[in-house]
């Protein structure tokens, strides 16, 4: 588990994960209370099938606290982000840690073709660096002690 692990690779180990989404014309109140049962920063935002944005806590205290615009008044496509930044599943850790601090976004839309797959956060890409660091480390160990295999 490295740098240049594709995102296919981090999406299995994340194992079969349901993608929630919301229509732009719903409230933004429907997609906190999403977001709060299913224990989430971000969702999805589909029109007629297609990815047209992200709704992220981040977005609803920028553009909606601060800008004292109510959640139960205020539609979702006045507080997403869009356009919105995706990423393949051939593409690497590294290509998308690279591209989430860049673009100071914490979610990532997977995409194949105009079909979203999946989604990663920093938090999925920093758990599977973090992994990885512990598996070279334990061989390290190993073969310091002589218990390396080989």
């Amino acid at each position: 588990m490295n740098f240049t692990d594709t995102i296919t690779m981090v999406l299995k180990r994340k194992g079969a994960v349901r993608l929630l989404s919301i229509a732009p014309e719903r409230s933004v109140y429907e997609a906190l209370e999403i977001m709060a049962e299913h224990d989430i920063g971000a969702l999805l935002v589909i029109a007629d099938g297609r990815l047209v944005g992200v709704l992220s806590e981040r977005d609803y205290a920028r553009k909606g606290i601060l800008a004292g615009l109510h959640s139960r008044d205020t539609k979702v496509s006045e507080m997403m982000s869009s356009p919105v930044h995706t990423v393949t599943p051939e593409q690497t850790v590294d290509a998308c840690m690279s591209m989430m601090t860049q673009n100071r976004i914490r979610h990532l839309p997977v995409v194949k073709g105009d079909q979203v797959v999946g989604i990663i956060s920093i938090g999925d890409l920093v758990k599977w660096v973090i992994s990885g660091q512990a598996q070279a480390i334990e061989a390290l160990e190993g073969y310091i002690t002589g218990t390396y295999p080989g």
